[in-house]
């Protein structure tokens, strides 16, 4: 499969969101359990809470979107650790193989963490 059409795989959905065929592997990619869902109703391949960020960065944003630059580049170094390195690499070979849906909790996805999780995916594609 070629590297355009392994970027193409990969997308941002809400948890919570009801779960189609067409979301291949179902990966959540938040550090914190969502609240009142049911891990059947998840329906999740993976929790890969390594790649989530860290609970003082999480905390420190707070979804505010002025803080989001800052935010995307504090957040790009931690995902920049050597820790950090085998859970990307299991999420790019996953978009490798098909489709692939990272997962959050997050009310406000266009300020979310997984928009620049999918960027950091996508520039080692």
């Amino acid at each position: 499969m070629g590297e355009m059409s392994a970027k193409k795989n990969l997308r941002l959905r809400r948890v919570y969101e009801a779960p189609e065929p067409s979301d291949g592997a179902r990966v959540l990619v938040d550090r914190l359990w969502p609240r009142g869902l049911s891990k059947a109703d998840a329906q999740l391949t993976e929790w890969c809470k390594e790649v989530a960020p860290s609970s003082e960065l999480r905390r420190w944003f707070h979804h505010e979107e002025p803080r989001f630059t800052e935010f995307a580049e504090r957040y790009r170094e931690e995902l920049a650790q050597e820790a950090v390195q085998p859970a990307l690499e299991r999420l790019r070979e996953r978009a490798a193989q098909g489709p692939l849906t990272l997962l959050t909790a997050t009310k406000g996805v266009s300020v979310s963490h997984v928009n620049v999780l999918i960027e950091v995916l996508q520039e080692g594609l």
